[in-house]
């Protein structure tokens, strides 16, 4: 296991480099293909980078389930390519905990790529983290590549950095987000933007001590399903000061099953380790429910409230921060996954510093 010296984040890209495309979670590409192709070209018009789209781009549902193998592999392949400067996924899913077994790890740490992916990706990027390999939830291909008519800019700034920069730098809150789903069965659909509405901006809660740790987490639910397969999870000690990032997916789960889960994490001793505590802005609905604006920010109040209530009880020295722009909202913020943060809450501020500063 890397001590906290022996991070690395891997070289970052530069615009015209070749940017691997794999289907390691999920794949819509081939049912959504009008998405899934605005995706592409963002990424060549807007971040002059060349997709090259693997094996798992061109396999549907039934026979990306069925070769767990062919998933694994064209991670490994993309990693191993010396033409190959980063790579990136499709989009989420909800099994890629299926090919973990099939992941030769010697591959991926002896050719340190930059991979972005978020939602089911996290179980990647806790196998990286476990070799000291820095990853980022986020971006993916069809979600904050692909939607609406033009990016959100914040999207854009920070995704530049995450793609061409040394560091994620300070994060800016967003004036305006969406969770609106959009109706990827309507072409039209990309050509509109999707409601955005006023952020309530970050909400602080916690210790008012300054911290710094290195990153981990990912979706609360592929953590919860990590620790039921115990798969790819680090040794406890090795998370001692480091900061938890949570977020919850469009599954949009009951407030108090997120409660119940980090409250588990705090019986097993396992959230007093952490230094400081970000969570994500919680989509309140997806394509199978949607809802009117104040149940929405109800759904978000209850989230707030028990996630702040579970943390006070078992880590109440540490301070914690909701209302993030990461995972499941828009705009949406890579950050790294194994990178050192800076939490400052008298300023109220969060930094994502270079590796040598």
């Amino acid at each position: 296991m890397p001590d906290d010296t022996t991070f690395t984040i891997p070289p970052p890209l530069q615009r015209g480099d070749r940017i691997a495309v794999v289907a390691p979670a999920s794949n819509s590409a081939l049912e959504f293909p009008h998405v899934y192709e605005l995706g592409l070209e963002r990424l060549r018009n807007v971040f002059d980078l060349e997709p090259v789209e693997f094996p798992t781009t061109a396999m549907d549902a039934d026979e990306l389930y069925a070769n767990p193998g062919a998933r694994a592999q064209d991670v490994m392949d993309a990693f191993a390519d010396p033409d190959i400067a980063g790579v990136i996924t499709v989009i989420g899913g909800n099994d890629q905990v299926r090919i973990l077994e099939q992941l030769d790890m010697d591959v991926l740490a002896g050719n340190p790529t930059r991979f972005y992916g978020y939602s089911d990706n996290t179980h990647l990027a806790l196998a990286l983290w476990n070799r000291g390999i820095v990853s980022f939830y986020g971006p993916s291909v069809m979600t904050e590549l692909a939607m609406d008519d033009t990016m959100f800019e914040h999207t854009v700034s920070y995704t530049e950095r995450a793609f061409f920069g040394d560091s994620i730098g300070t994060l800016e809150p967003a004036d305006r987000f969406t969770d609106e789903a959009g109706d990827w069965t309507d072409p039209a659909s990309l050509e509109t933007p999707r409601e955005r509405e006023e952020s309530s901006g970050w909400h602080w809660s916690g210790s008012q001590q300054s911290v710094s740790g290195r990153l981990w987490g990912g979706c609360l639910e592929i953590l919860d399903q990590a620790f039921l397969a115990e798969r790819w999870l680090p040794d406890e000690d090795r998370l001692e000061g480091a900061v938890l990032a949570i977020e919850t997916s469009e599954e949009l789960p009951d407030p108090s099953w997120v409660a119940g889960v980090l409250r588990a994490l705090g019986e097993r001793g396992l959230l007093e380790r952490f230094a400081g505590v970000l969570v994500g802005r919680p989509a309140a609905r997806s394509h199978l429910e949607d809802r009117p604006a104040q149940e929405r920010e109800r759904y978000r109040h209850r989230q707030r409230q028990g996630v702040r209530e579970v943390l006070a009880e078992y880590n109440p020295d540490a301070p914690f921060v909701q209302g993030l722009e990461f995972g499941h909202t828009y705009p949406t913020v890579p950050i790294p996954i194994g990178g050192r943060v800076e939490i400052d809450p008298a300023s109220e501020t969060i930094r994502f510093p270079a590796e040598s500063s």
